[in-house]
């Protein structure tokens, strides 16, 4: 039999991954989450930060990384000034000290964009999880395990669950966007 249910927790996927994606976008303020996608090239595979070294945001424009191996500390480095986050580490020691600079207007309509593109990927899953679903009613249909009543009353359901999924997106979006502008 068909369950929506499965369709619904894919979906919520999606906007989970859309949800770590936005928390790690720069907004003004120090936060140790804006690191989450940075990974560096330790001990021959890719590794989060925060699985080598210790992130703390003692200001809120300001990150510190304690860096637990020596050896790390340029990698790490690199890595950073690779991203796309604009910020400059500054080394002291075994400690990397991330200024977190203001928005300039520029850089805000810059992440706007990014902001409405990651949530054009994430609508763009969804719809593709909607198609999915909607391919195995058919297949259902075809195979006369549902009826075409029932198909159509599950691609009402699958609709439903689409849309609400996608308006989460877009507020998530519009706050998102809100957050940068009023900083």
């Amino acid at each position: 039999m068909f369950d929506e249910k499965s369709y619904s927790l894919k979906m919520d996927k999606a906007i989970e991954v859309f949800s770590k994606e936005l928390s790690s976008l720069r907004t003004g303020r120090a936060n140790a989450s804006m690191l989450d996608l940075i990974k560096v090239d330790v001990y021959g595979q890719q590794m989060p930060i925060n699985q080598i070294g210790s992130i703390t945001t003692p200001e809120p424009r300001m990150i510190n990384i304690q860096v637990w191996d020596v050896n790390n500390i340029p990698l790490i480095d690199a890595a950073i000034k690779k991203s796309d986050l604009g910020l400059n580490p500054q080394i002291d020691g075994q400690l990397i000290r991330l200024p977190v600079p203001e928005l300039n207007e520029e850089r805000r309509t810059e992440l706007k964009k990014l902001i409405k593109s990651i949530g054009e990927k994430c609508k763009v899953s969804i719809r593709n999880i909607r198609r999915e679903a909607n391919e195995d009613l058919k297949k259902l249909l075809k195979d006369k395990k549902i009826g075409e009543d029932d198909e159509k009353a599950f691609e009402k359901k699958v609709q439903t669950i689409t849309d609400n999924h996608i308006k989460t997106v877009d507020d998530k979006v519009s706050s998102k966007e809100k957050e940068i502008m009023t900083i």
